[in-house]
């Protein structure tokens, strides 16, 4: 079954454990953005994985260097996943696997920037990442034209395991569903909600 997961980008862990609480129930892994991890640092990490110890905590660092350094301060905080950029040279990611092999976490591509996402993630799943993240940026989406079909697309023919994050919603969740992603990365369509946990809620029953 696909699993759900809220990306946080708020910027004080005191809101975003507010909207981890109301959301909770409904989803499987919680996103710490860049943003957030930025703002208040490790220890928000650390806040969150306190709070829902039985959730799984994903830190976004889209780590570009350094992969082994910055896994291990991550997996430290708290943190089960951690991002590495797709985008930059396989001994980061490399790195980043080694240290997730010592803490029994994960690591997690980011296709951020990627022109041939499908390609790279076929490239980097032979690495030991745990999937891969078919990812539209915020400032993507907000190009003319933009569609979530194309991240649909690529996740049927990729052939490896891959979460879509870029306009994930009630309008498009049955399609990430039928595409064979092992993860539905729902940001806006949550923390955007007048009511976070209905929309949680509702996303998480078109997953079942």
């Amino acid at each position: 079954m696909t699993k759900l997961q809220v990306a946080i980008d708020l910027l004080n862990t005191e809101d975003a454990i507010a909207l981890a609480t109301k959301v909770a129930p409904y989803i499987d892994i919680i996103e710490l953005g860049t943003p957030l991890i930025k703002s208040e640092g490790l220890s928000a990490i650390t806040a969150m994985k306190e709070a829902f110890p039985d959730k799984k905590v994903f830190a976004d660092f889209k780590t570009a260097d350094a992969g082994g350094l910055e896994a291990e301060m991550a997996f430290k905080a708290g943190a089960d996943y951690i991002t590495i950029l797709g985008s930059i040279d396989d001994a980061t990611i490399i790195g980043a696997v080694e240290a997730a092999k010592k803490y029994d976490r994960a690591v997690v591509v980011d296709t951020i920037g990627v022109q041939d996402r499908v390609k790279r993630a076929q490239e980097v799943s032979k690495l030991g990442v745990e999937f891969v993240e078919l990812h539209a940026g915020l400032d993507e989406q907000a190009k003319p034209g933009y569609s979530i079909d194309v991240l649909i697309e690529e996740a049927s023919r990729a052939g490896v395991p891959v979460s879509i994050a870029g306009g994930v919603n009630k309008n498009s969740i049955a399609k990430v569903k039928e595409s064979g992603a092992v993860v539905a990365v729902a940001g806006g369509a949550i923390y955007g909600a007048e009511d976070p946990a209905a929309a949680a809620k509702e996303l998480k029953e078109a997953l079942s």
